[in-house]
């Protein structure tokens, strides 16, 4: 049961049984191979930042990636009634698996290795949760191997969401129309269709 739920400074919380917790060795190394394959090397660049350092912690089986700052306001909050804290990057599975939320696309794009940017038609499909097929293509970095992470943007340059590479960029040419080039991994869309399930 929910008694209370307070709002500061991104921090939520409420009494319930919810421990915010450092992520283990297993826990870190399976979300830090999730990233890799979106931002490479550039995981270093989320933890040691210019401006503050940052740091990843668990709540249940979600992660948040939060500031020193954050930090020493939830510090002020009982462990045990913490709900939320930072930009939530994602979950655990039951089977261990992490698996990468929409929430946190505003830095996945920021670090991306590679790209892909859908024609205005093909969207709104994308948006819907569907793969980008080779019609919906306008344009793809060089050197996107098959099962690379891509971040998606519309031609305005509009992060969209982020899936995997079905094909590497020199097949796409090639390709059929109706051949998927994307595999939809996540899109801005869900902040809509699966609200409840994000955070």
């Amino acid at each position: 049961k929910i008694d209370t739920l307070i709002h500061l400074d991104s921090i939520a919380f409420y009494f319930h049984n919810r421990r915010m917790r450092p992520l283990t060795d297993e826990e870190l190394r399976t979300l830090f191979e999730k990233l890799q394959v979106y931002i490479g090397q550039n995981i270093k660049k989320l933890i040691d930042r210019t401006d503050e350092p940052h740091t990843f912690r668990v709540i249940k089986d979600r992660v948040y990636y939060l500031s020193e700052f954050q930090m020493r306001l939830a510090t002020n909050i009982s462990r045990e009634k913490l709900m939320s804290i930072g930009v939530c990057f994602g979950k655990f599975t039951k089977g261990g698996k992490f698996r990468l939320h929409i929430t946190c696309l505003d830095y996945l794009s920021q670090y991306a290795k590679y790209k892909v940017w859908v024609k205005p038609g093909a969207e709104m499909s994308f948006l819907y949760g569907n793969n980008v097929s080779k019609a919906g293509l306008a344009r793809i970095t060089d050197g996107v191997p098959k099962y690379g992470g891509v971040i998606v943007y519309s031609s305005a340059e509009v992060p969209l969401g982020f899936g995997v590479a079905a094909q590497p960029t020199e097949y796409c040419r090639d390709l059929e129309p109706t051949a998927n080039v994307v595999l939809h991994q996540g899109d801005i869309g869900e902040y809509l269709r699966v609200e409840d399930g994000l955070f």
